[in-house]
């Protein structure tokens, strides 16, 4: 999942239209809608995404609030290191690891492999 259909998601389970929402969170609409279609990039400020968190009532700390922020940053990455499905799919751990949430051990040795060989 990208971020803008996880933000869509969780917009609409919350029962907020498109607009309203944007409202609420001080977005325009129409960037909004692009950034949901996977269009326009999500947000680089962290200020803006707490706002969208605010909105769609997910506390700071919980699996929602760590995801909002790491499919973000994911958008966000170089297209070659994204590029490899396997070193895509292993970036949660390495958020995690950031964040100060110690991962399992063979969590690390498998995301060192991947960045050593590049695949």
């Amino acid at each position: 999942m990208t971020f803008g259909p996880y933000v869509k998601d969780l917009r609409e389970k919350c029962g907020l239209t498109l607009r309203r929402f944007c409202r609420l969170a001080g977005l325009d609409a129409s960037n909004w809608s692009k950034i949901e279609r996977g269009i326009l990039p999500p947000p680089k400020s962290l200020a803006q995404i707490n706002d969208i968190a605010s909105v769609l009532a997910i506390p700071k700390d919980s699996e929602a609030y760590h995801t909002l922020i790491d499919l973000a940053a994911i958008s966000h990455m170089p297209a070659e290191l994204l590029a490899s499905p396997t070193i895509a799919s292993k970036l949660p751990i390495f958020f995690r690891t950031v964040r100060g949430k110690k991962p399992k051990a063979e969590e690390v040795d498998e995301l060192l492999k991947l960045f050593r060989n590049g695949k």
